[in-house]
C-alpha cells in the first residue's frame, strides 16, 4: 500500500514539479504530515526529492532526473485500454487521434502487457446512452471541444426550452468553456459567463449541446481566457447535478403505502425524493401503511409514478391530483367490469354455490405443468 504511494508520489512530482503538500496529500488521500514522511523515504531510497519554499516553491525532483517508475503493470495496461469511451471519441471528432495514441502505445509495451491491454477490449465494452434512446452526436459538439480545448471565450445561441408547452425561446449567451461532460448519452458543456461582459458575470453556467444552435468566436477575444486554478469539472457537475434534480421537485404529495408499495417506491420516483419521503415517514398503522410526504416535479409526474404502484399507494393530498385517481380508478372500473363479447353488458356474478355455475374448472398450467 505504501509502496504504491511512494510511487505514485514520484510520478506526480515528476509530471507536476511545484506540487506543494496540500495538493499532493489531497491527490494522495493522505494527510500533509504522511506527504513529509514519504518524501524522506524516498530520498532515503535514491529519489532526490525535494522541497522548496517561496511562491514557487513545493516539490521538485532534481534537476535532469528521471524516475524509472513508468513501466506499467498488466492490471495497469488492461485498465488504460478501457480508460477510452469510442462512442464520446468519435463525438468530439478525436476517435482517429486516438486510434493513432493506441497503436503508438501497444508498440511501447512488451509483448505480455500488449495482449493484457488488447484483451480487456474483447471482453467489456461501455454503451453509455440509456435504453430506447438514438443516440446523436450535436452537430456543433467537435467546434465547442476545440474551444475547451484551446479556453476561447464562445458566444453560443442557445434554444431554451419554455415551460408549460410553450415554444423555445432563442438566447445568445458570451461563455468561456471550461469542459464537456457526457451523461446518459447526452452532452452539456459547462462554462462562466466572462466578468464584465453581461449580466451574471462571473457565474456558472451548464447547457445542452444538442440546443446550441449556433457558436463563434467570442467578440474582441485576443486570446485565451484566464481559467480559475481552482475549478473542478467532476466536482462541479456532482453538486451541479443533485441541485437540479433537487430543483425539479416542486411540488410534493401525501401517499400512504403498503407494505410492497414501499419497497417499489424507489422503482418509480427520484432517488432524492424517496431519500427524503422516508425521512418524513410515519410508523405503520395496524394494517401495516405508511403515511408520508414525497416531492414530486408536478402533479402531472405523480400521477404518472404513482400509477404504477397500482391499489399499494393512495394518495392523500392534494385533493385534485387524489379526485384525478379517484376518476381514473372509475375508468378502469367500467372498462374491465364489462365483457365485450356480450355487448359491452357486465357479466352476471357466479357463486361456487349456484347449480347455474357449474363445477369449478381449473385453468390448465403453462407447458402443461401442474
Amino acid at each position: 500500500m505504501r509502496a504504491a504511494r511512494l510511487i505514485r508520489m514520484a510520478l506526480l512530482v515528476q509530471s507536476s514539479p511545484g506540487l506543494t503538500a496540500a495538493v499532493l496529500a489531497r491527490e494522495l488521500g493522505v494527510s500533509e504530515r504522511t506527504v513529509i514522511r514519504d518524501a524522506q523515504a524516498l530520498q532515503e531510497a535514491g529519489v532526490p526529492v525535494r522541497s522548496e519554499r517561496g511562491r514557487t516553491g513545493g516539490y521538485h525532483l532534481a534537476p535532469g532526473y528521471r524516475t524509472r517508475l513508468t513501466t506499467l503493470a498488466p492490471p495497469e495496461a488492461e485498465t488504460l485500454y478501457l480508460s477510452g469511451l469510442p462512442a464520446a471519441l468519435r463525438d468530439l471528432g478525436l476517435s482517429d487521434a486516438a486510434d493513432t495514441a493506441r497503436l503508438k502505445l501497444a508498440a511501447t509495451l512488451l509483448p505480455s502487457l500488449r495482449a493484457a491491454a488488447e484483451s480487456s477490449v474483447r471482453r467489456f465494452h461501455l454503451d453509455a446512452p440509456a435504453w430506447f434512446r438514438e443516440p446523436s452526436a450535436p452537430e456543433l459538439l467537435p467546434q465547442l471541444a476545440r474551444a475547451v480545448w484551446s479556453d476561447r471565450a464562445v458566444e453560443l445561441s442557445y434554444a431554451r426550452p419554455g415551460r408549460d408547452d410553450a415554444p423555445a425561446r432563442a438566447v445568445t449567451r458570451l461563455l468561456e468553456p471550461y469542459g464537456l461532460v457526457l451523461k446518459a448519452g447526452v452532452w452539456y458543456v459547462v462554462g462562466r459567463v466572462p466578468d464584465g461582459r453581461e449580466e451574471g458575470g462571473g457565474a456558472w453556467r451548464t447547457y445542452r449541446v444538442d440546443r446550441v444552435t449556433a457558436l463563434a468566436p467570442a467578440p474582441a477575444t485576443a486570446g485565451p481566457f484566464s481559467r480559475d486554478p481552482s475549478f473542478d469539472l467532476a466536482a462541479h457537475w456532482q453538486a451541479h447535478a443533485a441541485g437540479f434534480a433537487r430543483a425539479l421537485l416542486r411540488t410534493t404529495v401525501t401517499v400512504r403505502l403498503t407494505e410492497r408499495g414501499l419497497r417499489r417506491l424507489p422503482a418509480v420516483a427520484d432517488p432524492a425524493a424517496v431519500a427524503e419521503a422516508l425521512a418524513s415517514a410515519t410508523a405503520p398503522d395496524p394494517t401495516g401503511r405508511v403515511t408520508l410526504d414525497l416531492p414530486v416535479e408536478s402533479e402531472d409526474v405523480a400521477f404518472g409514478q404513482l400509477t404504477g404502484l397500482g391499489a399499494d399507494a393512495e394518495v392523500l393530498a392534494p385533493e385534485g391530483l387524489r379526485g384525478r385517481f379517484r376518476e381514473h380508478a372509475q375508468t378502469l372500473a367500467a372498462l374491465y367490469g364489462t365483457d365485450p363479447a356480450d355487448g359491452g353488458r357486465r357479466p352476471p356474478a357466479r357463486s361456487a354455490a349456484s347449480p347455474a355455475a357449474g363445477p369449478v374448472i381449473p385453468s390448465p398450467s403453462p407447458r402443461g405443468q401442474r
